[in-house]
């Protein structure tokens, strides 16, 4: 524990250093609306199984669409809220959505049904401030400390789902299976005062393309082979997590295991991955051997299905869920980086508004097959099921190929016509160092993929201004 807590004081330090007070208020107070918000979502995954057998329509499939539920509605409105948040601003955006997000969790708590539920999760992901978010914290963050407020409220998530899995049961324990919505509700109104009254507001934005999904982008991004791969592989990463969390508590409680104790099993694995993942990711970085990495981890979700599948009882679950959750949380972490450093120049804000929308589509899959799987079939049909969909990805894993790293840069450009557009591009690319260029007449911005080693910035400043001249 100590070794825990000494690790996560280092990252922390190490984030903080050179963010300016404007930076460290805004990545603090969008961590904190990020994972509170995420803190409701998450806390329903380890109790549902348990408690909601009193509702009317209890079923293991309607088990699964309640759990999933949120993640439809976020796949679909991550996209266009981040336009509108683009249009009408981040704040509004991010009041509006958390307002929603609060609606949904007080018609879940009031409901007597599974169906209003599972109708208060859909509202629940209906509140998709992720993108505005993400915007807003590039809007507030010089480019060079950006990836440094990205990692912390990247963080946070993780942070919320252990959490989640203490918390959730102790709550539904003393306060029911409403008393977890009730609190959703409280963390929704908490982060709506943390937006109104802390978060920083800006007038300036950061380079739209790098931030928000832009319409023209979406079909290459979508036809983009080694993107495509990365969005399926997350598709698939969420699909088992939920799909997972359908059996897992009522397994946990089969094996004597009362649910107001579920926290001192979620708590040690949850910890324990969280320890065993750091060297992986650490190795995995430093021997550039992340495919070999990330393909062992998509290994480790198949063993751990393995596991629950062939060999019953606590300690071998305990095995599992130790693989599982080390190999997810490298996934997790190693995903967006790689989406990041894949997506073409000017086109990371296309790229990774898909990867959200397939991340959030994920768990609503995970859901619905979960649960039809575990009412039509039972459990170890699911866990065999869930090892065919790892094997198929690990499959899929061993043709991509991760690039070397890159620097990004965007600069303001000076051109008024398509021709002098692509004259500018066609300098910059012959320049030392240059990987990719795009360059965007409406946002007046050239966006750069470039070799830190051998770029030279002031020269490609000086064709910028030639070319403007």
């Amino acid at each position: 524990m100590c070794y825990t807590c000494a690790l996560i004081s280092a990252v922390n330090s190490y984030l903080m250093h050179q963010l300016n007070s404007i930076e460290k208020r805004a990545a603090i107070a969008l961590a904190l609306v990020f994972s509170s918000r995420m803190l409701g979502l998450f806390m329903l995954l380890p109790v549902f199984a348990l408690y909601g057998s009193d509702l009317a329509g209890f079923s293991p499939m309607w088990i699964g669409l309640a759990i999933g539920a949120y993640g439809l509605t976020q796949a679909i409105l991550q996209i266009p809220l981040g336009w509108l948040s683009d249009r009408i601003g981040r704040h509004k955006v991010m009041l509006g959505g958390l307002a929603v997000f609060a609606l949904g969790s007080v018609v879940a708590a009031l409901a007597d049904s599974v169906y209003m539920v599972t109708l208060g999760r859909v509202l629940q992901g209906a509140g998709a401030v992720a993108g505005a978010i993400l915007a807003l914290a590039a809007d507030l963050t010089r480019e060079e400390q950006r990836p440094k407020v990205m990692a912390i409220i990247g963080a946070s998530i993780g942070l919320s789902f252990a959490v989640a899995m203490v918390l959730g049961p102790l709550l539904a324990k003393f306060a029911g299976l409403s008393g977890v919505f009730w609190a959703t509700a409280v963390l929704a109104c908490s982060a709506m005062l943390i937006v109104a009254f802390i978060v920083p507001r800006t007038v300036s934005k950061a380079p739209m393309a790098d931030t928000l999904a832009l319409p023209q982008s979406l079909g290459a991004m979508l036809k983009h082979r080694q993107l495509l791969q990365l969005d399926i592989g997350v598709m698939l990463l969420h699909l088992m997590l939920t799909a997972m969390f359908v059996a897992l508590p009522t397994l946990l409680q089969g094996y004597g295991l009362a649910p107001l104790k579920h926290w001192q099993f979620y708590l040690p694995v949850l910890l324990g991955s969280f320890v065993l993942m750091i060297p992986m990711m650490i190795v995995a970085m430093r021997k550039a051997q992340e495919k070999g990495y990330f393909m062992f981890a998509v290994a480790l979700l198949i063993s751990a299905m393995l596991l629950l599948l062939l060999l019953p009882g606590f300690v071998a679950l305990s095995c599992a869920l130790l693989l599982f959750f080390i190999g997810f949380n490298f996934l997790e972490a190693s995903l967006p980086a790689l989406v990041s450093r894949i997506a073409p120049a000017g086109q990371r804000g296309s790229a990774m508004g898909i990867y959200s929308s397939s991340q959030f589509f994920g768990a609503f899959l995970g859901g619905v097959v979960g649960g039809a799987i575990v009412q039509h079939f039972g459990y170890q049909a699911l866990f065999a099921v869930l090892a065919v969909i790892g094997l198929i990805w690990l499959l899929v894993a061993n043709t991509l190929t991760i690039p070397p790293r890159a620097q990004r840069l965007s600069l303001a450009v000076s051109v008024h016509t398509e021709l002098q557009a692509n004259q500018l591009a066609k300098q910059l690319t012959a320049l030392a160092g240059v990987q990719e260029v795009t360059l965007l007449l409406a946002e007046q911005r050239c966006y750069l993929k470039v070799s830190s080693a051998h770029f030279d910035t002031a020269q490609a400043q000086a064709v910028i201004a030639a070319a403007g001249a």
